[in-house]
């Protein structure tokens, strides 16, 4: 599988060549360096929705085992710049988090359920302003472009049963299911690392029960993300010399979001982002060296974002494994330990 994302990596890096090479590399350059420290104003924007999604996904998390807002911001750092950054299929940052939250004193299902309630809740949330990005297109775009428009439309049609999906799936057990198969192939590994999996079955249905804290989080979290991403966008287009609006900046960012997700096997996106710039903006009427500059702040942002997280994660999965070898120098202190605890028998006083 490593293999597989390292081959899908290089050749969606060679379709972002191709596109960059197609339209005169010198241009776009050219474009990126007239922008100058206005791509960092961009890049630093990136902070208001990271705090949108910490809020947000901290929401998801019983209040008795809810971390902090910022220990919620260093984990989206964290995830973020790894999915982003290593060719992990966009699940690489979910189970590093799922080991840091239990380092945060939330318990195993508590931390799948949000985990997995947070991924649900934001492809929902992606398809509804893909939807109304989409709206925007049929309304304002030229008749060249309807096509295309056309086009887009029947394929976020054919992804609206995903939402259906969602509501049918949570009665169906299927952690439990996934688990229990996963359990024997390890010898009991699973269990040992969630616990009971019908704990993250219960835990899920009990977040999407919660319809006030699904209804902030789709409508108005989720909302203040997506606005602080298509801030980042209608600043780049600024400094890049385009006069957009910030409607047409919310348009660009709301697919190029769900374009990824779609493409969540891509490492970063590669030629899948900068192709989907081109053909969003060509609808808006950005030329095409315009769209790969915007690529191209874009991927500044990642640079300046997620290679400092990846270091961050490492010196947090130092700091992470020496409080286990404490704990665990600890237990062996102690008569029954560790292995008692896990048996549930009680260390002798």
């Amino acid at each position: 599988m490593k293999y597989v994302g390292r081959l899908v990596a290089l050749c969606g890096l060679a379709i972002a060549c191709w596109l960059v090479w197609r339209e005169h590399p010198a241009t776009i350059f050219h474009l990126l360096r007239a922008a100058g420290a206005g791509l960092l104003l961009s890049a630093g924007v990136h902070v208001l929705p990271m705090l949108a999604n910490a809020w947000d996904w901290r929401t998801l998390i019983r209040k008795a085992q809810r971390p902090s807002l910022m220990a919620m911001f260093k984990l989206v750092w964290i995830r973020e710049s790894i999915n982003s950054m290593l060719p992990v299929a966009r699940i690489g940052g979910e189970i590093v988090s799922f080991r840091m939250l239990g380092a945060l004193g939330v318990r195993p299902p508590i931390a799948v359920a949000s985990l997995v309630a947070d991924m649900q809740l934001t492809l929902i949330s992606q398809l509804i302003y893909a939807l109304v990005a989409v709206g925007y297109l049929l309304e304002h775009t030229r008749s060249g472009t309807a096509h295309t428009v056309g086009q887009l439309v029947w394929s976020i049609a054919g992804l609206t049963p995903v939402l259906l999906l969602f509501a049918v799936v949570q009665h169906a057990r299927p952690f439990e299911r996934i688990a229990h198969a996963f359990n024997r192939i390890t010898s009991g590994k699973v269990y040992d690392l969630i616990g009971q999996p019908g704990r993250i079955d219960q835990a899920v249905k009990l977040i999407w029960r919660q319809t006030g804290v699904v209804a902030r989080y789709l409508f108005i979290w989720q909302t203040l993300q997506c606005l602080g991403f298509a801030l980042e966008i209608w600043i780049a287009l600024r400094v890049l010399g385009v006069d957009a609006t910030f409607a047409e900046a919310f348009v660009i960012e709301a697919l190029i979001q769900l374009v990824s997700s779609i493409a969540f096997a891509v490492p970063g996106g590669l030629g899948v982002q900068e192709g989907g710039f081109v053909l969003i903006g060509g609808m808006l009427g950005l030329d095409a060296p315009t769209c790969l500059a915007l690529a191209g702040a874009r991927r500044i942002r990642d640079v300046l974002f997620y290679v400092p997280g990846l270091v961050y994660w490492q010196i947090a999965e130092h700091a992470l494994s020496g409080d286990h070898k404490k704990r665990d120098e600890r237990a062996d202190r102690v008569p029954g330990g560790e292995s008692g605890w896990r048996s549930g028998k009680r260390a002798p006083r």
